[in-house]
């Protein structure tokens, strides 16, 4: 029987994910971090998850708020409200911690955290990923995950606003 934690103990604050994930360290368990919007979980999304829970023991997950997401993704986004994507992301077996974080940009929670692993998708280079300084820094890796094509939120979006170019 499973003994993991109840998914909703899993959405936790930025303080609260620190305290677990020094916990999981000293257990000598490799953390891995991912962040983003998360805005309409679609099959991309999971395989992308997936492959970077696969990258250690621990997968914690930097949630953009609706107000980042808002200000990156401009006046129509989010669709879906940053409670239910925490909590649709926070079911996921292979997500460990979901941290809410309300800036633009996951450097401050990276920072706090420190963790082992930091990983986004392949249309970056690993050098301009934020957190490269601080993950390499501490003797860390980061790494990449290409995308499943044709997967997009915004091409989600698309299709809905265009319901003749929806196929599936």
């Amino acid at each position: 029987m499973r003994t993991d934690r109840s998914f909703k103990t899993k959405i936790v604050s930025s303080a609260q994910a620190v305290e677990i994930v020094q916990q999981w360290q000293e257990n000598r368990q490799k953390v891995v971090f991912t962040n983003g919007c998360f805005d309409i979980v679609h099959r991309g999304h999971v395989e992308y998850l997936s492959a970077a829970a696969q990258k250690g023991n621990r997968l914690v997950l930097g949630l953009n708020t609706d107000a980042s997401v808002k200000r990156i993704k401009g006046p129509t986004r989010p669709v879906v409200d940053e409670h239910s994507r925490a909590t649709i992301l926070a079911a996921f077996e292979f997500i460990d911690l979901v941290v809410p974080f309300d800036e633009d940009t996951p450097y401050e929670l990276i920072k706090a955290i420190q963790p082992d692993v930091l990983v986004k998708g392949a249309d970056y280079k690993a050098e301009d990923i934020v957190g490269y300084d601080i993950v390499m820094q501490k003797g860390g890796s980061v790494e990449t995950i290409e995308f499943v094509a044709g997967f997009s939120t915004t091409d989600i979006i698309g299709k809905l606003s265009n319901p003749g170019t929806i196929n599936n």
